[in-house]
């Protein structure tokens, strides 16, 4: 809390550091009731003996010439010492001392919890939280240059070291959309060369897939979507290529059984591909656009969840 935290939450990018496990550490003062009955002293005395000599207080400030001089009187305890000697109570000029009613050392507050780490033992977890809107990546570098900073004045047998990186559940996402992508070409090429006998056609497909790549994350960066794991999961099972598988095979269909074939046209000018092109695909274009909105609305519900749920699954639809 004082040495780790307090540097971890000054590194740029940061907004909060939050631990788990561990002590509190805490000062303890255990009272004697022997001696508290015999000096005819209570509780809610040293309470306010100890209150009342453990304060910062403010004194305005002093003019001279072109200065001002704030004057502030430093009251808060520092050691175990300082606790000892605060007067609780003046009998007969005679000042009666914390020490002398009750014993003060270091202790540790109630515990509610603790934190393993593999069934290794107990240890002390923190998490940093970023600001919103900063680059994770360059955060989380950040966090690591000061990490190397800290552990050269941690004490001997402390050690600090990162347990979860989220820069690596990223990259495992990155790379799961990248060779998803590539089965996925590859799958759609074989299938379309295989029961359609056209490689061209399955490679005019296989385009489709980098294109509606690029179209999600232009959508992304146009209303602000972050790259992390759910928004990718969403790319790696949401690119939509039925349109095109269909609007292809109407094509290679209308061009090897139409007309020009029945007429004995074996290979077809430049003119009369774009007119098959255009009269195959005008026939289906309702259907396959058709399709495509009714895959999109099933995303709709997605985006009228509120609160964590909408945080999460907003980026995925």
């Amino acid at each position: 809390d004082w040495v780790v935290r307090t540097q971890l939450a000054g590194t740029v990018g940061v907004a909060e550091v939050s631990g788990w496990g561990g002590y509190v550490k805490q000062y303890e003062i255990a009272s004697d009731n022997d001696k508290l009955n015999s000096l005819g002293l209570t509780i809610p005395e040293i309470y306010e003996a100890l209150q009342k000599n453990n304060e910062n207080t403010g004194g305005s400030y002093i003019e001279q010439q072109s200065n001002a001089y704030f004057i502030r009187g430093l009251g808060q305890v520092q050691n175990l010492d300082d606790i000892r000697k605060i007067v609780v109570k003046n009998t007969k000029g005679s000042p009666i001392l914390i020490r002398d009613i009750a014993t003060v050392q270091f202790g540790s507050a109630t515990r509610y919890g603790a934190v393993t780490r593999n069934g290794e033992g107990e240890v002390v977890a923190g998490v940093t939280l970023m600001l919103k809107g900063e680059n994770f990546s360059q955060v989380i570098q950040n966090v690591k240059d000061r990490m190397v900073q800290i552990k050269k004045s941690l004490p001997e047998g402390v050690i600090i070291e990162p347990f979860i990186d989220r820069t690596e559940l990223v990259g495992r996402a990155i790379g799961t959309v990248e060779r998803n992508l590539l089965e996925g070409a590859l799958i759609v090429v074989f299938v379309l060369v295989l029961l359609l006998g056209n490689l061209r056609a399955g490679l005019v497909v296989a385009s489709v897939i980098p294109l509606a790549m690029l179209f999600a994350f232009s959508m992304m960066r146009l209303f602000g979507v972050s790259g992390n794991l759910m928004s990718l999961g969403a790319i790696d099972f949401g690119l939509i290529v039925d349109g095109a598988v269909i609007i292809v095979e109407s094509v290679v269909h209308h061009i090897t059984t139409g007309k020009y074939q029945k007429d004995g046209v074996h290979k077809l000018t430049s003119g009369q591909m774009d007119v098959e092109v255009k009269n195959s695909a005008s026939k289906l274009m309702k259907s396959a656009a058709f399709g495509q909105i009714i895959i999109l609305i099933v995303y709709l519900p997605l985006l009228s969840l509120v609160g964590i749920e909408g945080k999460m699954f907003h980026p995925m639809a």
